[in-house]
């Protein structure tokens, strides 16, 4: 379970990162999942939805361990 303060934590560095950093975080992420997204649709996603993508990875993960 992801507690409020790991949620706000995360949440705070992920509105740090700036695109190039979000795209190569989704792309190399490691979790119970794969995220298999092509450079060209993340290029067209807006910097807010990849925040999203990312969080929501992040906080899935977390909740599963």
């Amino acid at each position: 379970m992801v507690t409020r303060t790991d949620f706000e934590k995360t949440a705070t560095t992920i509105a740090n990162l700036n695109r190039d950093q979000l795209t190569s975080k989704i792309k190399n992420f490691k979790g119970r999942f794969r995220m298999d997204f092509t450079e060209a649709y993340l290029k067209n996603l807006s910097v807010d939805r990849l925040r999203h993508i990312l969080l929501a990875a992040m906080v899935t993960t977390r909740s599963h361990n």
